[in-house]
């Protein structure tokens, strides 16, 4: 029996998910009840946050402040359907708390993935008005 990737958890459907855009516009859709305006004014505040977010993590002195930051990230990007950052950020995050040190290729790795999402919802509010 196939299981449908809406009865899933995100884990069991991560691998389901079809990952050539920063975000799952369908997702989007559902969680903004399908209203266009909202699915915008969600897509702005998600921009400014993972920006913020991953300036926090840049900047983190602690290990903790490291889990704090990416497990923030993580929840927001999951909320919206930016599901590389999620996966990304829980990957650290489980890394991290299982004791391993700082790899700042994930770091980067998860950078990336913020600017790759930021130019995608640029591009997707470009005619949008503020």
């Amino acid at each position: 029996m196939v299981q449908s990737t809406a009865a899933m958890t995100p884990a069991e459907a991560a691998p389901q998910r079809q990952r050539h855009r920063p975000i799952d516009m369908t997702h989007l859709g559902r969680q903004a009840l399908g209203d266009p305006g909202l699915e915008s004014e969600i897509l702005r505040l998600f921009d400014t946050m993972s920006r913020t977010y991953y300036e926090r993590l840049e900047s983190s002195t602690s290990v903790e402040q490291l889990l704090e930051h990416l497990h923030t990230l993580k929840g927001a990007a999951a909320g919206v359907g930016a599901w590389g950052i999620a996966d990304l950020a829980r990957a650290t995050e489980e890394e991290l708390r299982a004791g391993a040190p700082v790899n700042p290729e994930r770091i980067d790795d998860l950078g990336m993935a913020v600017h790759e999402c930021s130019a995608y919802i640029g591009t997707l509010l470009e005619n949008e008005p503020a």
